[in-house]
């Protein structure tokens, strides 16, 4: 996620300097050779120069980096990406600092972000605004209250991967029918895609986008009662609800 971040802000020139740090010098050294940046394995010598700081580790590892970095905070921005960790966690060790939590998620990559954002009770409306247009610069953003990161974490950051499931589980049903495992995966993924923009842009509802395509006793039709029959919504909220409940439990 930080390759990808950092993507975004070198690709949309966000930043006139990006400074890198990671404890391991072999990821420094891809993402130095991608994108000509600075890199540094000390991560107080990349805040000691930086205006905004991403912190982008899991959630077991972020205490450590906090730790280390709280006495050369000053008046940096810090935004975290780091899952289930509140505000007031961070805001607490880095002794009520400026501080932004942020839930990207991976489509950065490609310029399709979508994600959202709580800001604490020390930032600035002008983080806010620098935010908002850094993260919707690749996608979409929402500035939402910090009880709703959860829900919206495990849709849009863990959903890349579930619709990354559904896709793989499409593609092999073809294939098992004869496609060739190249289009088939091309044929589930653009169809994914193109649902999404067809929903957007068109600003249609997934009802209406379904009696698009569907017609009484079609092809369609009969796949959509499978699904309905196996009770795929209620599997699809399952999911969802296991994702926010371990969201839940990462920031306790």
């Amino acid at each position: 996620m930080a390759t990808a971040l950092i993507s975004c802000v070198y690709k949309n020139k966000l930043a006139k300097e990006i400074i890198a740090s990671d404890h391991k010098k072999e990821n420094l050294d891809k993402v130095k050779k991608q994108f000509k940046i600075e890199t540094t394995t000390n991560n107080k010598e990349a805040i000691q120069y930086s205006d905004i700081v991403f912190i982008c580790v899991k959630p077991q590892d972020i205490d450590v980096v906090l730790n280390e970095i709280k006495d050369i905070v000053r008046n940096q921005l810090v935004i975290s990406i780091a899952a289930g960790i509140k505000l007031q966690h961070i805001e607490k060790i880095l002794k009520n600092k400026r501080v932004i939590r942020v839930m990207p998620n991976i489509n950065c990559l490609v310029g399709e972000m979508a994600a959202g954002f709580c800001a604490g009770k020390h930032a600035k409306k002008q983080d806010i605004e620098e935010v908002s247009k850094l993260l919707n610069s690749a996608g979409i953003a929402f500035h939402i209250k910090e009880d709703l990161i959860d829900a919206l974490s495990s849709i849009s950051g863990a959903g890349p991967a579930f619709f990354a499931y559904f896709i793989e589980s499409m593609a092999q049903a073809g294939i098992k029918h004869g496609l060739q495992k190249e289009m088939a995966y091309k044929l589930a993924a653009k169809t994914a895609l193109g649902t999404g923009k067809l929903l957007l842009e068109k600003n249609l509802s997934t009802e209406e986008a379904i009696k698009m395509v569907a017609s009484k006793k079609g092809v369609t039709m009969a796949g959509l009662k499978v699904l309905d029959k196996n009770k795929t919504k209620k599997i699809i909220e399952k999911t969802i609800n296991a994702a926010i409940k371990r969201s839940k439990e990462l920031g306790k």
